[in-house]
């Protein structure tokens, strides 16, 4: 009872730390809890993604493709408080600035946001809007559930957090956010991998999975599995190369390092897949 309790409270404090969802319920923040949040952050990222998608069908029937993409960026981002995209600012700032190690760890604690953090900001999310507003375009012309794709993203990034948690070394030790995930060991990277890919099944099965074919793969199981399976190398691949740059850079991950991998991955995975979709149409 008391394990499922501790599992219990996990799934309330992933919700609660990556979302803005309204989970009425007290958690203690604790290394126990937060150390097993990490294996239902994917599930925070399919809750978002579903709210994403929703509202991707109600703005494709009522808006043009830019105005629909621009408030879709902007739910996306009251939906996770912008926490990820704080992260990313703030790594931005620290790491383009080119300074010593340490200098960079303080200039990433400073809440004041300085220029490399805005010009990153500015340019990841003209990034995401004109892919988002391209897969309006193809999703009314060529029937492409784009949908699909934002509850993808969201899902594996978050995955890739929990990757990130448990693989790689804290930069600052027994200091900051990061430190509470300590405890966070293999098992529970190995549960949130697994999870994303029940997930990201699921979600398939919802947006009808014989029509994966529009897309240029196989139609049914092969060509969803042949999806997840390209989701999560594209995560892996995108996610490891930055892990390993920042590690290099910093000495370990930050809590704002989660967080600028989270939208780095979130937008790679919405690029690879308009690139896909674009040869086959």
């Amino acid at each position: 009872m008391d394990r499922l309790k501790l599992h219990a409270q996990a799934v309330i404090a992933a919700l609660q730390f990556l979302t803005r969802l309204p989970v009425p319920v007290q958690v203690p923040f604790e290394k126990p809890v937060l150390s097993r949040s990490v294996i239902y952050f994917p599930l925070a990222g399919a809750l978002i993604g579903c709210a994403l998608w929703l509202a991707s069908e109600l703005l494709d029937w009522a808006l043009p493709p830019w105005p629909a993409a621009i408030i879709l960026v902007s739910l996306w981002v009251l939906l996770t408080g912008g926490l990820h995209l704080d992260g990313w600012m703030d790594t931005a700032d620290g790491v383009l600035s080119h300074r010593p190690r340490d200098r960079m760890l303080e200039i990433m604690k400073d809440s004041r946001v300085g220029a490399m953090g805005v010009i990153a900001a500015v340019l990841l999310l003209l990034l995401k809007t004109s892919v988002i507003a391209e897969l309006f375009v193809i999703s009314s012309q060529h029937e492409v559930s784009a949908g699909m794709l934002y509850a993808l993203s969201a899902i594996w990034s978050r995955m890739w957090m929990a990757a990130a948690i448990g693989g790689w070394p804290k930069a600052r030790g027994e200091e900051g956010l990061a430190a509470l995930f300590n405890d966070v060991n293999k098992e529970s990277v190995f549960a949130s991998v697994t999870l994303s890919v029940l997930l990201s099944f699921l979600a398939l099965n919802i947006n009808g999975i014989n029509r994966i074919s529009v897309i240029g793969l196989a139609s049914g199981p092969l060509g969803a599995a042949l999806l997840v399976a390209g989701a999560g190398a594209v995560t892996v691949i995108c996610g490891g190369a930055m892990a390993l740059w920042l590690t290099r850079k910093l000495g370990g991950l930050t809590g704002d390092t989660y967080g600028a991998m989270n939208e780095a991955i979130e937008a790679t995975l919405l690029l690879a897949a308009l690139i896909w979709i674009h040869q086959q149409i």
